[in-house]
C-alpha cells in the first residue's frame, strides 16, 4: 500500500475533517485489487430469442451495464446447467458459447460470447463454499441463460465470466444457505448473477396468441414474489412451496427459480431494491429482473 493510501485510510477510520470521500475509498479499493463493492442481480432470461432482438427487456439489459461499475468477474448462476448430487464450478480460461436449444433460427446459432473465463475467482468461489464440496469442471462454457443475457449488459465480452452449477439434489432452502457463503465475492468485484424466471411453466406457454392476457396464476405468483421482494422478506421466497397449487404451476420444476434464490442470498434483506424489467409474456413466463445493492 502506497504511504497516502494508508495516511487516508487512517483519516477515514479518524472520521477526522481530513476523512477521505467515499469515491476516494473506492479508488484505493480498486488499487488494492479488491475491486468495486458489486451487487447481486437476477434476470429473468426468457427465450432464447432474446439474445439477437431489440425490445423493451434487451434494452433494460443494456441500461443495466451503462450504470453499473465494471467487475473484475461475473459469478453467474443459470436454470441451464443442472448437475445431479454435485455443485460444480466452471474453469475454463475460454469458456465456449453453448447453444443449449433447438428449433430456433440459424442466426441464433451463429452468435458467439468470446468472454474470458475467470479461473482465478472461480475458485476463490468454491473454497468460500463450506456446506458442499464444489468440484472443478474444466470443459463447461456459457450456456444461453448466460451469454443470451451478457451479451446485451456488456456487448463487448471483455468483462470475465464464470458459471456454478445448480446441484439438482438439493432442497431450496439448501441452495440459500450456500449462496449466503458467496456474499463477500462481492466484496472483491465479482458481480453475482442469477439468471432463470420468477415464473417459468413451458407446458402452458400461448403459443396460438402470445400477446393473450397472462394466466391468474402466472399473475398471482410474480405478484408474490414482487411483494416479498418489496418487502425485505427473503425467507417466504425461500418458502415458496407454501403457496402450494400457485407454485406447483409457476414452476413445474423448480430449475429456473432456484437462481433467484443465490441473488438473494448473496444480498442482505435490507440492501435496496431495484426494478430493472418486469413483465409476463406468453401467458406463463415472467421476465421480472432486479438487483440488490449497489449500483
Amino acid at each position: 500500500m502506497h504511504r497516502r493510501q494508508f495516511l487516508g485510510l487512517a483519516a477515514l477510520a479518524a472520521g477526522g475533517a481530513g476523512a477521505m470521500r467515499l469515491t476516494d475509498l473506492d479508488q484505493v479499493s480498486r488499487d488494492l485489487g479488491r475491486g468495486p463493492v458489486m451487487p447481486s442481480v437476477f434476470i429473468g432470461h426468457g427465450s432464447p430469442m432474446n439474445a439477437i432482438q431489440d425490445n423493451a427487456f434487451t434494452r433494460s439489459l443494456a441500461r443495466l451495464g451503462r450504470r453499473l461499475d465494471r467487475p473484475k468477474a461475473v459469478l453467474v448462476v443459470s436454470a441451464h446447467w443442472l448437475t445431479p448430487g454435485r455443485t460444480m464450478v466452471a474453469l475454463s480460461p475460454a469458456p465456449e458459447t453453448i447453444h443449449d436449444f433447438g428449433g430456433f433460427p440459424d442466426e441464433l446459432f451463429q452468435v458467439r460470447y468470446p468472454a474470458p473465463g475467470a479461473p482465478e475467482a472461480a475458485r476463490k468461489a468454491a473454497a468460500a463454499v463450506t456446506s458442499v464440496q464444489v468440484h472443478e469442471d474444466h470443459e463447461m462454457g456459457l450456456d444461453h441463460g448466460a451469454w443470451s443475457v451478457l451479451k446485451h449488459i456488456w456487448p463487448a465480452a471483455d468483462v470475465p465470466v464464470f458459471q456454478m452449477s445448480l446441484n439438482w439434489g438439493m432442497t431450496p432452502a439448501e441452495h440459500h444457505a450456500l449462496s449466503h457463503q458467496l456474499k463477500a465475492l462481492r466484496n472483491d468485484g465479482i458481480l453475482v448473477l442469477g439468471s432463470g424466471n420468477v415464473v417459468h411453466n413451458l407446458g402452458r406457454l400461448n403459443w396460438s396468441d402470445p400477446s393473450a392476457p397472462p394466466f391468474d396464476w402466472a399473475q398471482e405468483f410474480d405478484a408474490f414474489v414482487g411483494e416479498r421482494l418489496a418487502a425485505g422478506d427473503h425467507q417466504a421466497l425461500v418458502d415458496y412451496t407454501s403457496l402450494g397449487a400457485v407454485a406447483r404451476l409457476a414452476h413445474p420444476t423448480n430449475d429456473h427459480y432456484l437462481p433467484l434464490l443465490y441473488t438473494l442470498g448473496t444480498a442482505g434483506f435490507d440492501e435496496p431494491l431495484t426494478e430493472l424489467h418486469s413483465g409476463l409474456e406468453m401467458g406463463s413466463i415472467s421476465m421480472r429482473s432486479f438487483m440488490l445493492g449497489p449500483g
